[in-house]
């Protein structure tokens, strides 16, 4: 099970030197991979109707897109993970075009993890239909594997006309790995069909099992060979002592989880240098670097 970390970008200054700090650091430790999550737009709680959601214009996020193209240039090892990058509120080709451009110039260390979303003012603002967001995502996905893929690309959707066209350069995975985010049925179903592998954001093992079961059934009536499953699971670093987040990673593992992240926000951490050290205490009690 390949080990890596989240970066704490809602806890963090936007400070190039901390993230240089964190990117090196992590790869110093033994991670195998950076993960992060994205949004473009922050929406304001205080705007008329109200607004409910996880994240507000008060949590600061980067374009994963740029941050890891800054980290790829000052690291030579470790992986990157968009956690999920969301996907329909974006247009196809540059989505396309700038992934392949990232696995370029990191050398195929990048991950792409995709989802539908949940913010609803978000896609407003960005010009595109919250409610068709499912299907054009699988669009989406057929058509950027395909420009990943082939020189010269067609292809006809409902809302994608490619006619005869390419990018140049291509990426160094051909393709690069697509992942999906979220816990719907369809999305399982989606992931089984489309996907490598599913990142699911429950906070245990023992929660996501009954999806994984569901996940591994569909995949199977897929005719998909079971072992090439991708599963990243995910562990918070304020879930007790270091036997407690052992137990954590164990049931993950024992579950199947190809792939597990260490989350360090929202565990009380009260500066950026905290988030290195929890990541050196969690990398010493796996013996990462050994």
């Amino acid at each position: 099970m390949q080990i890596g970390v989240v970066f704490p970008q809602i806890e963090v200054e936007a400070d190039p030197g901390w993230i240089r700090r964190f990117a090196q650091t992590a790869e110093a430790l033994g991670y195998s991979h950076i993960l992060a999550y994205e949004h473009v737009l922050g929406v304001d709680p205080g705007r008329p109707g109200g607004f409910e959601g996880i994240y507000t214009i008060d949590d600061p996020f980067l374009s994963p897109f740029v941050l890891f193209a800054f980290m790829a240039s000052v690291t030579r090892r470790i992986g990157f993970v968009t956690g999920v990058l969301v996907l329909p509120q974006r247009q196809t080709t540059l989505v396309a075009k700038q992934a392949a451009t990232l696995d370029l110039l990191c050398g195929g260390r990048l991950r792409l993890g995709v989802g539908v979303g949940w913010n609803k003012p978000e896609f407003e603002a960005l010009g595109w239909d919250f409610h068709t967001r499912g299907q054009r995502i699988e669009e989406q996905v057929e058509a950027m594997r395909l420009l990943w893929t082939e020189r010269v690309v067609s292809y006809q959707g409902r809302w994608h006309q490619l006619s005869h066209v390419g990018l140049n350069p291509m990426p160094q995975q051909r393709p690069i790995p697509l992942w999906f985010g979220g816990h719907a049925d369809v999305v399982l179903r989606r992931t089984a069909r489309l996907g490598e592998g599913w990142l699911p954001s429950y906070r245990s093992a023992e929660e996501a099992g009954p999806s994984i079961e569901k996940l591994r059934r569909y995949w199977a009536e897929a005719g998909r060979d079971p072992g090439e499953l991708g599963l990243e699971g995910r562990v918070r670093y304020d879930e007790g002592e270091r036997g407690q987040l052992l137990e954590g990673v164990r049931a993950w593992e024992q579950a199947g989880a190809t792939h597990l992240s260490l989350n360090t926000m929202r565990s009380g951490l009260k500066h950026p240098d905290e988030h290195l050290e929890a990541m050196r205490a969690f990398a010493q009690y796996l013996g990462l670097a050994e």
